[in-house]
Parts: structure tokens; sequence; C-alpha cells
């Protein structure tokens, strides 16, 4: 922050524009991979997945809602955990505003943990959250999407994330997947999502990238991250 260059406006407006032009062809770029990421194959989901919900006992389909797309956000929270990550909750903050606008377009979003349902609703009533959250803990759904992993997986140091073996350090990791439901009801695996890719879901990453102090987490130990608090937690919160 400090000495940064400072210049006459003429000037300021010139290093603006030639930035603009980078900006558009980021743009354009993403408008690409977007299309690109739509015509990736499908798979179709066979396999019969049902999870705990406030409305009792629903199936991967049922989750859709009426509807033919449905997002899933892997939230990190653990069978044996007193609460849901810091990371995961700094992304939820942002989920409920977004939903209504994204059943407008044919989109259904639901989370989903390992944790107890009654962990959930718990820690969902803390944060003051409404988005529907539903339990794993009776499935393989987390697991067989690369979202979970077993005690000896950690143990090992290494698992099977984000399309490749690297190193793991907890249970859970961070995901989000996307299904598609046919008007005959059959349901497909269209996209799934892991690490850094879970950038564009981020809100406020997306205003810290604006500032001149970016994100600000170079020095953070022991992760980048480690600046994050559950909203409630922050000096000063109420």
């Amino acid at each position: 922050m400090e000495n940064h260059k400072v210049v006459s406006h003429d000037q300021w407006i010139d290093a603006r524009r030639q930035f603009l032009m980078k900006e558009k062809e980021l743009t354009r770029l993403r408008d690409q991979l977007s299309q690109q990421r739509r015509e990736l194959p499908w798979e179709r989901v066979d396999k019969n997945y049902v999870f705990d919900g406030r409305d009792g006992k629903e199936t991967l389909s049922d989750l859709f809602a009426g509807r033919s797309q449905l997002v899933v956000y892997y939230f990190m929270f653990g069978p044996d955990w007193e609460a849901g990550c810091p990371s995961c909750s700094l992304f939820a903050d942002s989920f409920d505003g977004s939903i209504v606008h994204l059943n407008q377009r044919d989109v259904t979003f639901v989370a989903v943990s390992r944790a107890p349902l009654a962990k959930l609703e718990a820690y969902k009533r803390r944060m003051g959250w409404s988005f529907k959250w539903v339990s794993s803990s009776a499935n393989d759904f987390n697991q067989d999407y690369s979202a979970s992993f077993t005690p000896d997986q950690v143990a090992k140091g290494e698992g099977y994330y984000n399309y490749t073996v690297q190193p793991i350090w907890d249970t859970e990791m961070p995901g989000a997947s996307v299904f598609s439901k046919d008007p005959s009801g059959k349901v497909f695996h269209t996209y799934s999502t892991y690490g850094r890719g879970l950038d564009m879901l981020m809100l406020p990453y997306q205003f810290l990238d604006l500032v001149p102090k970016g994100r600000d987490e170079a020095g953070q130990k022991p992760h980048p991250q480690a600046w994050v608090r559950r909203h409630d937690e922050y000096a000063g919160a109420s």
C-alpha cells in the first residue's frame, strides 16, 4: 500500500483503458470456457442415494424439487464435528440471497454434509441460514464424488481429489457438483469442481479481488484462509 504509483487523471484513464482490454479478453475467454463446460459429456447416476432432510428421507432425484437442474455444495461438516467448516461457512453466507433467483432459471440448490441432520439444523439456526441442507451420513454420496475421505486415507496423507491423487489433510474437502434430470426421471452428473475451482462461488473473494490489498492472504498460517472465522466469531460481531 505504501509508495504506490500515483499519476495524473489522464494517465490513470490511459492505464485503466489498457487494463480494460485485458478484462474484456478474460470475459470472452470465460464465456468460451462456460460454453465448453456445458458441452462436456454427462454420466448417468444409477446409484440410489437417500439423504436425511427436514422433510424426511429424500433421494437425489427428490432433491431437484421439480426442477431439471441441481447444484450441490459439499459443505465440510464431518459426523463427529461440533460445527461446520469456517471457510465453507464463508461460502454459505452468500447462498440464501441467490437461491430465489436460481429457482427462476430451473435450478435447485442444496448443501450436503456427512454430519447428522440434527447438527446441521442446529448450526444453520446459529448462522441464521435458510437454504436446504441435507445429511449424507447414511450413504456414500460424498465419498463417491471425491468430497469425503476415510481416516485411513487421511493417515496416509493422500486421496483422489480434484481429478488427481494429491495430499489431503482432513476427512472432508470442499467441492460442488451439478446434476440434470430429464423428463423421464433419469439423473445425470454433468460437472464437479473442487479447490480453486470454487473461487467463482465465493462472493467475498470477488469483492476482495477489486480492492488494493486484494485477498491479502500471503503469510497466513497454516493456510491462506486462516483469517476466516464464522460470521459470529469476528471481533465485534453481534
